[in-house]
Order: structure tokens, then C-alpha cells, then sequence
């Protein structure tokens, strides 16, 4: 048993359009395809032995136990691992419950797909599965819980933090869009120019004035004091010759704190002999070169949240400690505080194991005690200075508790510093009274506060602080989306990208769109390259001057990663014809379809899927959709667009010579194909398809038809507009016709074209792809034989896997079925075989140059075309 390789799955895919989060592992069973669970010795009781908790798992007979049933009666390996990668992510406190094993049609190949939380775990899961299969499968020892302690400890240095967390899932839960930017905490909310962005709890609003300000206690205090805000006394120093001096000034008790600290880090509290405070500065030194000395305030440590000027949350906070009884020791009673359920590794529950650390043995210390010492019954012994949950704290919600006059201090306060979002650290007996009349005072005011307290308190009412960061963001009326258009198909969607984003772009937006050339925002290529994937799809989406998005979607990002966006407003298909079968998984037009129909599955619910109503898998997948449906036809009689138009439906047909929307019954001629460059006169069929399918997208989205026609006559085929889409270069005693087609329908389409030339001779340089069907690269050559009088091959690159000699082989072959007799040159360097076709060229002649065969060809027939009128 082996893994052949694991992808990770990031957007809508074809496991599912909603669960965007998947590893698919593919996974070689070997000599196990033979042996199904039942046939292995042992192997059912070994797993429920090392996994009990698995019991819970239903699987298809739908009640407790039922997976373990399963493997009783006997199940493939596959089957198993997928279980075992799930559960090992729960154990690890990342509950994900989707799975899928499917064989593939290769014997003993399976795929098998499971729901991730964080992307390593996701992966680590699948490699740890099957070595645990594979113990069990021997009867081997396995250490599972060094597994379970290395993803938990992967999800601490991966994942977000729960403040961070916890404002995305507020997001996701409005249907805000959000990616992650980088490794740690910045994150972007929202799509291009309705983006957002924020880090940990710091917006793109918050003032990095006040951040400085919060950020030196010592600044932050004179502005609190100049406000008529109670604050603790004290002073700030660097030389330990000031300590005894300041210490005196102040009085003991005496709270020694870095002026530049954050998170209780190097702080001491209660400090009250001269040998303590020295060594509370030497320890407060060590994270700042100043130190704030403060009067100690006896009573609880309050953290008042304000967001966008409101307080939303109030919690008191008390340090890491431990109740004595008597009877153990403060590190037993650590030991069992630790065991509480509550308790967790990191951010994974509500509160924090406690670790002993040197803060916890000094304050133990200062009562003479150790680790070792048996604290009476009902003693409460502290083993933090300062109450933070990452440190082993713990919170109770004082919300609804918090007296107005503390509210409106609190307020303020976050005015005068000028924090959009602040944690105010208060010492006061309680909050229910104001400060002035019990004594409290302000202790801190926090920049890029942890909101964790706050959402899982471990008593009281957790508090969504995260609503009112999303309401502060996007207040209501503000959208967080930008309109997307995603175009798939096998031929055309490239043309079709570029012509949607011309009839945008004319209409006064700053489209930004990607193709297999390119991506471009508002015409300017910005990186160059097949960029018709997930990551070149996020790329658009992150740049904050795109208003519209069109994406061109092939099928090879789908099968990679899934989509790159989570939804659409429109999605449009061209056509599916037989291209890229045999990768990936993908034999027949029916598998290629599953792929495509995610592009629709992904279009949200008021959205509208664009389909070839004379292609029948595009077809099928207009009777499957969840969304609105439009149809274009060639064919204004096709039964499809008569049945759809009869029901009221919206269509784009070519009927008479026009391009004409059908809505209902009615007719809305939008413009005549003879106008219309891109059509070549209407000689080329296949640019009228791709025409129709972008004036019906643009048409759905709300662009009215005398706009649309304008920007169909002002789109002019050409290396510029639409590079290696029917170029035509015109030489003096010749023409050079430059297209990628690349496929059989690809092929037939340019055929067409030329038929309806009149060329003394036609010429063609083609090329086959290594990673075709031998049935595809010979069909694509006896095309070639019908409509060339002499072929060249190049195959000077694209092998994919294959010698250069196995493909000219199979072209020779397809062409010669057409006719044994034609004239066939092999030559396999591009710029010689280019200039030997451009040499010996009759006049009056058409140069065909398929399939990106010459590498620049492009950039290498303009240069010939400027030599000759230079000459």
C-alpha cells in the first residue's frame, strides 16, 4: 500500500461545491486489493482496541457502531483510512465528519478524500492513517498519541487565533469572503475594492497613532490622567540607581512592569521588600529598557472591551491557581487542574493548561513555598502574576453588570487614546459601582486585545465580540463582493473571457480578468502564463482596484485545488468536447462534465449558469442546476431554446445573420454578425458561439444591448485582443493564420474557416501533445490532411512524457489514413520551420500555424511581417 500523491482541496470541487476544504489522497491498496478488512486476522479488534472512540462512527448503516460493523463484514482499506483520518483530527480537537472513497478505474486506485481544519494537519492526517493501517494490518505497537500531540501542536503554529478565528467565522456567517495573506494573523475580508483587511483584533481603521500610544504605558497614562481618568501612581525608570528613590515615592505595595510589555510578560505584582523589587526590575529589564513602577491596587483584575466606541464585553480575570486540600502537593493539584476537561493545548479549548514557568517558582517563593508543598484545605495559592487565559487564567462575563458611569469612562477612554478596538485593563473591587467611589483605577489600555475571554468565558455568558468588529467593517449598505464571471468549456472560453471583460470594461468598470495567456487588470498584463487556476483566480480577487472579475476556469485548477472563489454570479460553459481525457481520472465526456458543472454548482442561487444549448452535456448540466439557466444556440429552432423560451426563459440565438437575445417569445436583435470583427464576417462559426455566450452573460448582468453592440464592433481579432485566437497576418503574396486549437473540435472549427477562403495553397505547421489519447493526436492530423495541401510537423516540444518520434508517428499515421500521398516536411526547430514555410510560400497562399506549435510564433511572425515592410 502506498500513497501516489495527496492534493489539497481549497474551493468548490467535484467531491462537493460546499465542503471547500478537502484532502484528496491517492491511494495505491497493492496486494490489499485482494484483501478486504475481514480477510486480515485480528485486524477489526486491533482497531477498535487503539481507536474506541470510532465506535461513533455510522458510516452507511446509520447507526453507532456502524463502521466497525462494516469492517467486520469487510470493507477495502481505502474505506478504512478515510475513517481514520477523520477521527484522528477529532482527537486532536479538530472535529470534521465529510469522507469519500471512490475507486478509480485503474484496479487497486482509489481516491480517498476527507474534510480538513488546517491544511497540514489535513495532510499529516492522511500520511498518519495509513501508517496506522498499516500497523494494524502487521499487528504492530503504534504510538497514536504522538500523532494526536504533533497535529495539536502543528494547529497551534498554523492556525488562527481565536480572535482572528473568531471575526472570520462572523464573516463567513454573513457569506463575506475572506483570505488568509499570510502565515500568521493578516487577513483580507471581501473581494478587490470591497476588500478589508485586519490582523489579529487591528483593523485597516486602527490608528497607528494610537497604537504607538497604548503601545508606552508610560504615554498612555499622562493622557488618561490630563482626561480626569483614575490611573494607579507611579513612575517609569531605567537606571537601577532610580529604584530605591521611586520606590520610596510610590510606597509599597508596588507592581513592576516593562513599559513596553504586552500580555503580562515580566510583570510582577505585590511586590512589597526592597530584595523583591530588585529583582522584579531585573526581571521587568529583561523585555524593555524602562520600567513602570506602580502602587499595587488590591482588588480584580477587569478587561472592559470597546469596539468602534462601544463597550461590547466585560470580564473579570483571575490568575492561573490552585484550590489546597490538604492532602497533595501544589504540583499535584496542578496536575489535576490540568485534567479538567475545559483545559486544552494552546487556543483549542476554553481555558489553557497551566505550566509551571519561572514566574509561577517566584511567586511560590515569596510565600516559601515549592512545588512540593501541601497548601492547606481552602488555600488559594496563585501561580501567575498576571491573569492572561494563554498563561492558564481564567474569565467570568461581568457584561450585563458594568455600572454606566464605568460604561461611559470606558467609552471615553477609547476616544482619547483613538482605538477603534481596545481592551481596557481595570483594578477595582467590582465594576458594579463607579470607579470613583470605590477606588478602582485604569491599569492599561490594549491595543489588538484578545477577544477569548470574551467568546468562552469559563463562567458566565460568552459574548460574540466579533459581530460588532464585522458590523464596524462593513456597515450595513456596504458591500463585501465584487461580481465574478467564470468561464470554463473546452474550446473557446479563452476568446470569450476577454470579449466578456471588453464589453465590461466599456461599460465603465475596471475589469480584471485571467485567461490561459494571462492575467490583466483593465487591459494591462500584470503576469504572463497559463493563469487559469485557483491561485491566479485569488490573485484578481486580492488586488483592491478590481470593481469585476471575469475568470477564465480550466478544467486542470479544478482537479488541482478546486475553485478559486467560493461563488459567482454568473457561470458560463462554451462547450464540452473531447480534450484532456485520460488524466487525471478523467476517461469520457461524462467525467469531463462532473468537472465543468462545478463552475455552475458555484453560481449562487439568483445567479445564472450561461449553457451551450447545442451541446448536450452542457445540456445536462442546465437540468441539474440550482441556479438560474439562460441557453445560447446557433439554431434559433434547436428544441432546447424552444422548450427554455416557451417557459419564459432567456436565450441567445444567431437567427437571419443577427445576434439576438429571446426572452419569451420576443426577439432583441442585438447586432448583425457581419458588424461584428470577432465573427470574421460571420465566417467562423465557432467565434459566433463564443460572441452569443458573452452578449447573453453581459446581457444577464444588466448591460443593455446598444451598449453590448458597441463593444462587439469595437473588439478587433488580433495579437492583442485575442492572442493565438485567429490571428491573421498579412504579407504581401501571403497570409499566416495563427490559432491554438489544439483539439479535434478546435480543429474542425479552423477548417471551417478555411474552406471558405479561396488560397492557392493551403499550408499547415502542426504538432501533437504528449499527454492526448493516441486517438486524439491522430484525429487532430487527419483533420489536418482534409484541409491542407502540405503539412509540416514540428514537434519540437509539448511531449508530455512521450519521444518526439512517437508523436510525429501518430500524426503521420492520422494523416495518412486521409491520404497516403500528401506532402508531409518534418521539421522540429520552430524558427526554421516557420522560416522554410515562409520561403518557399506561393503567392496567393494561407500559412496555418495550429496548436502553439512554434514557441513565440506570435512575437516571430510580427517580426517577419516588419522586416517586409521595412524592406
Amino acid at each position: 500500500m502506498k500513497i501516489s500523491n495527496i492534493q489539497i482541496l481549497r474551493g468548490p470541487n467535484i467531491w462537493s461545491i460546499s465542503r471547500k476544504k478537502l484532502i484528496q489522497m491517492r491511494l495505491d491498496l497493492e496486494e490489499l486489493e485482494q484483501r478486504p478488512t475481514n480477510l486480515i486476522d485480528g485486524f477489526g479488534e486491533r482497531l477498535e482496541k487503539l481507536i474506541p472512540s470510532m465506535f461513533t462512527h455510522r458510516c452507511s448503516k446509520g447507526v453507532e457502531g456502524g463502521f466497525f460493523s462494516r469492517v467486520k463484514e469487510g470493507t477495502w482499506m481505502g474505506h478504512v483510512i478515510e475513517h481514520i483520518a477523520l477521527e484522528i483530527q477529532t482527537l486532536a480537537g479538530m472535529e470534521t465528519g465529510f469522507g469519500r472513497t471512490r475507486q478509480t478505474k485503474t484496479d487497486g486506485i482509489y481516491n480517498v478524500v476527507f474534510s480538513y481544519l488546517e491544511e497540514k494537519v489535513g495532510v499529516y492526517a492522511a500520511e498518519a492513517s495509513v501508517k496506522i493501517a498499516e500497523a494494524l494490518i502487521n499487528g504492530e505497537e503504534y504510538d497514536l498519541e504522538h500523532d494526536i500531540r504533533r497535529m495539536r501542536e502543528i494547529r497551534e503554529l498554523e492556525a488562527l487565533g481565536p480572535s482572528t478565528g473568531s471575526i472570520v467565522e462572523e464573516a463567513v456567517s454573513r457569506n463575506i469572503p475572506w483570505i488568509r495573506l499570510n502565515k500568521s494573523s493578516l487577513v483580507q475580508l471581501g473581494y478587490g475594492k470591497n476588500q478589508v483587511r485586519f490582523r489579529a483584533t487591528m483593523t485597516e481603521k486602527t490608528s497607528s497613532i494610537a497604537v504607538d500610544i497604548a503601545s508606552n504605558k508610560e504615554e498612555t497614562k499622562r493622557l488618561l490622567t490630563e482626561a480626569a481618568i483614575p490611573v494607579a501612581s507611579g513612575v517609569t525608570i531605567s537606571d537601577p540607581k532610580e529604584l530605591e528613590n521611586s520606590v520610596n515615592k510610590v510606597g509599597f505595595p508596588l507592581v513592576f512592569k516593562p513599559l513596553d510589555g504586552n500580555h503580562g510578560k515580566g510583570a510582577t505584582i505585590n511586590v512589597k521588600t526592597m530584595e523583591d523589587a530588585k529583582a522584579a526590575f531585573d526581571y521587568a529589564k529583561t523585555y524593555s529598557r524602562r520600567v513602570i513602577i506602580e502602587k499595587f491596587i488590591t482588588g480584580f483584575d477587569f478587561r472592559v472591551l470597546v469596539i468602534d466606541h462601544k463597550v461590547v464585553a466585560a470580564a473579570q480575570r483571575d490568575p492561573a491557581h490552585v484550590l489546597g486540600n490538604g492532602i497533595h502537593t501544589i504540583q499535584e493539584l496542578i496536575d489535576t487542574e490540568n485534567e479538567d476537561p475545559r483545559r486544552g493545548y494552546g487556543h483549542e479549548n476554553v481555558l489553557t493548561e497551566i505550566a509551571v514557568d519561572r514566574d509561577t517558582l517566584d511567586l511560590l517563593a515569596k510565600k516559601e513555598y515549592t512545588l512540593a508543598t501541601i497548601p492547606q484545605k481552602g488555600e488559594v495559592v496563585y501561580l501567575k502574576s498576571t491573569a492572561n487565559l494563554s498563561t492558564g487564567g481564567t474569565s467570568l462575563d461581568v457584561t450585563d453588570l458594568v455600572h454606566p458611569q464605568n460604561i461611559f469612562i470606558c467609552e471615553r477612554i477609547s476616544r482619547v487614546i483613538g482605538l477603534d478596538i481596545c481592551g481596557i485593563d481595570i483594578m477595582a473591587v467590582n465594576l458594579t459601582q463607579p470607579l470613583r467611589e470605590n477606588g478602582g483605577v485604569v491599569l492599561e489600555v490594549n491595543a489588538a486585545p484578545g477577544f477569548r475571554m470574551h467568546l468562552a468565558p469559563s463562567g458566565g455568558l460568552p459574548r460574540n465580540v466579533a459581530a460588532p468588529v464585522i458590523d464596524m467593517l462593513y456597515p450595513q449598505g456596504k458591500l463585501s463582493q465584487i461580481p465574478i464571471i467564470a468561464v470554463t468549456g473546452t474550446n473557446g472560453k479563452t476568446t470569450t473571457t476577454r470579449l466578456i471583460a471588453h464589453i465590461i470594461r466599456s461599460n465603465g468598470k475596471r475589469v480584471g480578468f485571467t485567461t490561459s495567456d494571462g492575467i490583466y487588470v483593465h487591459n494591462t498584463m500584470l503576469m504572463q502564463g497559463d493563469t487559469t487556476g485557483p491561485i491566479s483566480a485569488e490573485f484578481l480577487l486580492k488586488d483592491p482596484t478590481v470593481e469585476f472579475a471575469v475568470l477564465e476556469t480550466a478544467r486542470g485548477g479544478i482537479l488541482r485545488s478546486g475553485l478559486g472563489f467560493n461563488a459567482c454570479d454568473i457561470g458560463v460553459i462554451t462547450n464540452i468536447q473531447e480534450d484532456h481525457l485520460g488524466i487525471s481520472d478523467i476517461h469520457n465526456l461524462d467525467d469531463l462534465t462532473r468537472v465543468k458543472a462545478v463552475v455552475i454548482g458555484a453560481v449562487r442561487r439568483k445567479g445564472w449558469a450561461v449553457l451551450n444549448a447545442d451541446n448536450g452535456y452542457c445540456v445536462k448540466i442546465g437540468r441539474e442546476a440550482r441556479c438560474n439557466v439562460a441557453y445560447f444556440s446557433m439554431d434559433e429552432n434547436n428544441p432546447i431554446i424552444k422548450e427554455h423560451c416557451k417557459k419564459g426563459g432567456i436565450a441567445a440565438i444567431y437567427e437571419n445573420g443577427f445576434i439576438t437575445i429571446k426572452t419569451g417569445d420576443w426577439k432583441l436583435r442585438v447586432d448583425k454578425v457581419t458588424q461584428v470583427p470577432l465573427t470574421f464576417g460571420g465566417a467562423v462559426n465557432f467565434m459566433i458561439q463564443n460572441v452569443l455566450a458573452a452578449t447573453l452573460a453581459t446581457y444577464l448582468w444588466g448591460y443593455k444591448p446598444e451598449d453590448i453592440k458597441l463593444a462587439l464592433e469595437t473588439f478587433i481579432p488580433s495579437a492583442a485582443h485575442t492572442p493565438g485566437r485567429m490571428n491573421i497576418f498579412k504579407f504581401k503574396d501571403f497570409k499566416i493564420l495563427v490559432d491554438f486549437a489544439h483539439n479535434p473540435d478546435g480543429f474542425n472549427g479552423v477548417k471551417a474557416y478555411l474552406q471558405s477562403l479561396d488560397a492557392t495553397e493551403q499550408v499547415g505547421i502542426i504538432s501533437g501533445t504528449g499527454d492526448r489519447r493516441d486517438d486524439d493526436i491522430i484525429e487532430t492530423a487527419r483533420i489536418a490532411a482534409q484541409m491542407f495541401d502540405k503539412i509540416y510537423i514540428c514537434q519540437e516540444k509539448y511531449l508530455r512524457g512521450r519521444t518526439q518520434q512517437e508523436l510525429i508517428d501518430l500524426l503521420i499515421k492520422g494523416i495518412h489514413e486521409v491520404d497516403p500521398n500528401k506532402e508531409i516536411i518534418i521539421n522540429n526547430k520552430g524558427s526554421d520551420c516557420l522560416e522554410e514555410a515562409i520561403k518557399n510560400a506561393q503567392k496567393g497562399s494561407y500559412i496555418t500555424v495550429l496548436s502553439n506549435t512554434i514557441d513565440n510564433i506570435i512575437s516571430k511572425v510580427t517580426e517577419h511581417l516588419d522586416n517586409e515592410l521595412t524592406a
